[in-house]
């Protein structure tokens, strides 16, 4: 997915040591997709930037497409991360400039490396179902791996994770003893768990790792703070245990990870290491330079890169500023 924010901001992400157990409640705030689509953005946000390596997080819908065409995200160019696609229902076309074609599905978790870049598009098709609800989120690459081949995977296997009153997937690394096959770059963790209403219980987790508890349906208080729909609970590190409980019922993605300890820079499309090297990344893609082929043809329908800042943005807070 594409950030199509018109004025991006240029976002300086320098997470340093995390400082141990929080709780902090963040909202997301609206911000359009395209012409038919809105979500919701909860990373980054002005408090907590990244989670881990987690850099970006849209929560859409549940959206009844009735007359409309659903998503339209036309081929855009990425640089440095991965995109992690993720359906609660509905159905999404991929494409991308390695020739890869997918239905991404429920249940099924789709990660696109983009390395050194990839051009790619997310459609909704002809014989989509009525509704769409999903998450699409982003991982930083570490320095280390941030100029690999572009590649895409699909993990139809993911393990299942079921404790008294939750169940759910591990998408990425492991949770509670549950270890995903999908292929990571840094230590990092996300899981989709379902609460039963009333549901009171405990997981493991990795007390190196900090947390964020994201609600995509209903309520769920972890560990001490309640959130709805499009709140994410930040928890910050040093926790060997959270307890997850829900009133009327609700659906979450924890996502976890060590403390990213590189600084990045991160302006639309693009993850670098300074602004220099992502006006590099914007130049080679209005070129349509050999790093970014396209992904049917060099004469399909692409997305224009917004203009660049006046003058170079300042360097951000590592992961927190006071609210």
């Amino acid at each position: 997915m594409s950030d199509l924010e018109t004025r991006p901001a240029e976002q300086r992400l320098a997470c340093g040591a995390a400082g141990g157990p929080e709780e902090l409640l963040l909202t997301a705030r609206r911000v359009p997709l395209g012409k038919t689509t809105e979500v919701s953005r909860l990373l980054p946000d002005r408090q907590v930037r990244m989670v881990g390596a987690w850099c970006f997080l849209d929560h859409y819908g549940p959206e009844d497409l009735g007359d409309s065409p659903g998503m339209r995200v036309w081929a855009h160019p990425h640089t440095g991360l991965q995109t992690v696609s993720w359906l609660l229902e509905g159905e999404i076309e991929h494409r991308d400039s390695l020739g890869s074609l997918a239905r991404v599905r429920p249940g099924e978790l789709h990660v696109m490396t983009a390395g050194a870049g990839i051009v790619h598009s997310e459609l909704s098709p002809p014989d989509r179902p009525p509704t769409m609800h999903g998450l699409q989120l982003w991982v930083a690459l570490p320095d280390a791996a941030r100029h690999v081949a572009p590649h895409f995977d699909t993990v139809t296997d993911l393990p299942r994770l079921e404790r008294p009153g939750l169940g759910g997937q591990v998408l990425l690394g492991e949770v509670d003893g549950v270890r995903s096959p999908a292929p990571t770059y840094s230590p990092l963790c996300a899981a989709d768990l379902v609460l039963e209403p009333g549901a009171d219980v405990e997981i493991a987790l990795d007390p190196a790792f900090e947390h964020g508890v994201v609600v995509v349906v209903g309520d769920a208080t972890a560990a001490g703070t309640a959130g709805v729909v499009d709140q994410l609970v930040y928890l910050g590190t040093d926790r060997t245990r959270l307890r997850l409980r829900s009133t009327g019922g609700g659906r979450v993605m924890l996502l976890g990870g060590e403390p990213f300890g590189e600084e990045v820079v991160m302006w639309w499309n693009f993850i670098g290491r300074s602004h220099e090297e992502v006006v590099g990344h914007r130049d080679a893609w209005e070129r349509r330079d050999d790093r970014f082929p396209p992904v049917v043809a060099r004469g399909e329908r692409v997305m224009e890169a917004p203009p660049l800042p006046t003058v170079p943005l300042k360097a951000r807070p590592s992961r927190r500023v006071a609210p």
